[in-house]
């Protein structure tokens, strides 16, 4: 999953940030609610995690903007005050979920997952492509009743492929899921991470269509 982060304390949301990337997200950040609003509207991310008390436009202002500009992505907005009318504003003009500072990281992760599992039409935790089958809630991938072992870019590009099934997926759109914006990531390393899992689950389970990407068939 690709996640716009947008919170102003620095310290914050390079810790945010860090344990996110860790978890297998690509994560960029925005330092105010303008630059949030830009971000949002001008990159196809799947989820968004919004801080309210924001420079320039506080998060209410930004759900509401991104809302009135049709933009339905998930948001997560995060907030140190606890005020059940504050919870209730936010769901009111957009938000999905809320979370109240501090928190625990493992919380975020698994509802931004939860939430990535709902947008995509999937609300089952678990999809599966030929004999493979992906448990979302774990993160882990068995075949023939044996788990196999992925990377976690591993597993997100086998996700990733596994939700679109049936339909190519291109390596830019790829990347785009896995890598913030200002990641400075080689030409192959895509090819390289699809022969890893071929190499692992088999090679006829992902196709490749020469200049286009890759597949799984439905």
């Amino acid at each position: 999953m690709r996640v716009l982060l947008v919170e102003d304390e620095p310290d914050l949301a390079s810790a945010i940030a860090r344990a996110l990337t860790d978890a297998g997200f690509a994560v960029d950040i925005a330092a105010d609610g303008e630059e949030g609003v830009f971000y949002a509207t001008e990159i196809d991310y799947d989820a968004v995690v919004l801080d309210i008390l924001l420079p320039v436009r506080d998060g209410w202002e930004v759900v509401r903007t991104l809302r009135a500009a049709g933009r339905i992505l998930p948001v997560i907005m995060l907030t140190a005050r606890d005020a059940v009318e504050d919870r209730v504003r936010g769901l009111n003009l957009g938000a999905d979920d809320y979370l109240t500072k501090p928190f625990a990281i493992e919380e975020l992760v698994a509802r931004l997952r939860a939430l990535g599992r709902r947008a995509a039409s999937h609300p089952a935790p678990e999809l599966i492509a030929g004999d493979v089958r992906l448990d979302m809630a774990m993160r882990r991938v068995y075949q023939g009743g044996r788990e196999v072992e992925l990377t976690g870019r591993e597993y997100s590009i086998l996700e990733i492929l596994a939700r679109s099934r049936g339909a190519i997926v291109s390596r830019t759109e790829i990347a785009q899921h896995l890598y913030p914006d200002d990641a400075d990531i080689l030409s192959n390393t895509i090819d390289v991470h699809v022969a890893s899992l071929r190499r692992k689950l088999g090679g006829a389970l992902i196709q490749t269509r020469r200049g286009l990407g890759y597949l799984i068939e439905g």
